[in-house]
């Protein structure tokens, strides 16, 4: 294993190429089951202390996916070093940035590398791997710059009503503020072209960044669509995530800074 330390925008966070396993990405097993194209799909999974799950979330995706960049927003448990234990890009904040960073992180990377599609995938195995080629399917068709994953058209397995309330005034917001009719306003589960990544400038984190995510697309003019995907939910990753109550907060900063602004 090697470490290459880097810079994209800034000195805070390190890139490290597990090398010792990028030749099992030739081997007859990689890419079993996927797709003739899926070579040209970068895959970002964002990851702060998800040690515990992410195993069985990059198991799932370098079956299919030869591009898989994780990055480790400065994480306390041993997140990186299980990320490295698989055929991925692994790049590691310094300090906690937020998801928003930690996704802009990846998403330059991949566009640096020459990623044409891009998806953003959380680490906690709440999303469908299977469910990729779908969401990316307008993408590579050209008819959407933007393919945004709904929970609402698809399903959320075992959703908490207090998240599905959080979830619902969050999209009433999206309607009533950014005006961008959506039916799931805050899902990680999206795919970008390169022109729509190339537009993106993500500063703000939690909830938050979904929003900003949002207002680009309507800033830059991006075609945008939704498709139908599948949400899990355990009590494991309902534990972990942020509370209802706080992102309801959120949500509530959101519109009073709207409000004033």
């Amino acid at each position: 294993m090697s470490l290459v330390s880097g810079m994209i925008h800034d000195r805070n966070y390190r890139i490290r190429r597990n090398r010792a396993k990028t030749r099992v990405r030739t081997g007859p097993h990689h890419g079993a089951g996927a797709s003739a194209g899926s070579h040209d799909i970068w895959v970002i999974v964002p990851a702060y202390n998800e040690g515990e799950r992410l195993t069985r979330t990059l198991r799932s995706l370098c079956i299919g996916y030869a591009n898989v960049v994780v990055v480790d927003d400065g994480s306390h448990d041993d997140t990186s070093e299980v990320a490295l234990r698989h055929p991925v890009w692994v790049l590691r904040h310094v300090i906690n940035r937020g998801q928003g960073a930690a996704l802009q992180t990846g998403l330059s990377f991949a566009l640096e590398r020459g990623a044409t599609v891009l998806v953003t995938f959380d680490a906690d195995g709440q999303h469908s791997p299977e469910e990729i080629e779908r969401l990316v399917e307008p993408v590579r068709r050209g008819a959407v710059d933007v393919a945004l994953g709904s929970r609402f058209l698809g399903q959320a397995v075992g959703l908490p009503w207090s998240r599905w309330l959080v979830l619902k005034l969050g999209v009433l917001f999206t309607r009533l503020f950014s005006q961008i009719r959506v039916t799931d306003a805050h899902n990680g589960f999206r795919a970008f072209s390169r022109r729509a990544a190339q537009s993106l400038c993500i500063r703000q984190n939690r909830m938050a960044h979904a929003s900003e995510i949002l207002d680009q697309i309507k800033e830059h003019g991006l075609h945008y669509g939704e498709v139908p995907v599948t949400i899990r939910y355990s009590a494991d990753t309902t534990a972990k995530g942020q509370s209802s109550w706080n992102a309801l907060r959120i949500v509530a900063q959101l519109v009073l800074g709207r409000m004033v602004g």
